[in-house]
């Protein structure tokens, strides 16, 4: 089932997410759910606040990355496969020169903005079977593991924007939150004023 991502703007997207044990409820059909929703959105990641829960758990598939010909054989090769569900996923190492990458994000449509990160890191997650697992990610794949892990921390990429880059966008988040924007994707607005 689709469900709607929560836009710009909505408060879940700002709290700080609780861990969940293998005994949250109806866990696999939720992770179903929120495939389908990212797919459905041509998104190649989707943290649970995105659709509402304040959990931490999120979902990546970069494979849409893998036909990017600018990219190394070997890094497309990796972005392929690179399809999980991190659960309580935890950084335990950041390293590298930080560099530039243009993010957008499925909560905040049409917004696009560099976001500089460290390019390697190690991470530890549960999969859905809630096995432990330890993992080195760089590249692309460190990005969209980062910028999902932001989301279950109650951060958004355009919090590490400068304040003059914030100040540019500031009337289209606006915008985005009370639904003044055209998206192909079911969408739930916070400051959207109902119609009498």
């Amino acid at each position: 089932m689709v469900l709607p991502i929560v836009a710009y703007g909505d408060p879940v997207l700002k709290v700080k997410a609780k861990e969940i044990d293998k005994d949250y409820p109806n866990l696999k059909e939720l992770i179903t759910n929120m495939q389908e929703t990212m797919h459905g959105a041509y998104g190649v990641g989707l943290a649970a606040p995105q659709i509402g829960l304040p959990i931490r758990m999120f979902l990546v598939d970069a494979s849409p990355f893998a036909d990017d010909d600018v990219l190394e054989d070997d890094e497309r090769a990796f972005l392929k496969d690179f399809k999980h569900t991190f659960i309580n996923p935890t950084i335990l190492e950041e390293s590298g020169d930080e560099w530039a990458f243009n993010e957008g994000c499925l909560s905040i449509p049409d917004v696009r903005e560099d976001v500089f990160r460290k390019p390697n890191i190690k991470v530890e997650y549960f999969d859905e079977d809630f096995k432990k697992h330890t993992m080195e990610l760089s590249g692309l794949a460190a990005r969209v593991f980062q910028h999902e892990y932001d989301h279950i921390e109650g951060i958004l990429f355009t919090d590490k924007l400068s304040s003059l880059k914030k100040r540019l966008i500031k009337g289209k988040l606006l915008n985005i939150s009370k639904g003044k924007i055209n998206v192909e994707y079911r969408m739930k607005f916070p400051n959207l004023k109902k119609k009498r």
